[in-house]
């Protein structure tokens, strides 16, 4: 009789390492094949993309957006600029970091050698704000693309290109 008992024991035991193992295995393996659909699902979308690209140049249609190439690279402005605007009420401080967006070294390169020149542009471009658009993020989208705008101009009159894709606002404080 305690053999009988000792032995249900055993098998008893077995079983739950055989669920446990059988679990794991079936976690494991659903695991796996939702990762290979989520994952393998964008490179199929993307290698058909691709395919609808190269068949849509070859059938001589244009491309609205134009191809951006290049890795995008972020300067950084050394300094915050820092400036007053005025307001309805009262005028105010601001301190903006800005970094600008380029594609590729060769236009880092040209950028980090016109800081002086952009930081010029950039304080053009804020001083033309105000304190009660800076507090919308209206006014900081306009401000941002009057900064991108100029300093576009002041890089194409430089250097022959505009060579910044984007303005970044790292930092803003308004006090």
């Amino acid at each position: 009789m305690a053999e009988e008992e000792l032995q249900m024991e055993e098998g008893g035991k077995k079983s739950k390492l055989m669920m446990i193992i059988i679990i794991v295995v079936v976690l494991l393996l659903g695991g796996s094949a939702a990762a290979y659909f989520l994952l393998g699902g964008e490179d199929d979308a993307a290698m058909e993309a691709g395919a609808e690209q190269a068949q849509g140049s070859s059938d001589g249609a244009s491309m609205s957006a134009p191809v951006k190439t290049g890795t995008a690279l972020y300067v950084a402005i050394p300094n915050p600029i820092t400036f007053n605007v005025p307001g309805t009420t009262r005028d105010r401080l601001v301190e903006i970091k800005v970094q600008l967006m380029v594609r590729g070294s060769d236009a880092e390169e040209q950028v980090k050698m016109h800081i002086p020149s952009i930081q010029g542009a950039l304080n053009r471009a804020f001083s033309q704000a105000n304190a009660d658009d800076l507090i919308t993020e209206a006014g900081k989208a306009t401000i941002r693309d009057n900064a991108l705008k100029e300093v576009q101009k002041t890089l194409k009159d430089v250097s022959g290109n505009e060579l910044v894709e984007q303005v970044l606002f790292t930092g803003f404080v308004m006090q």
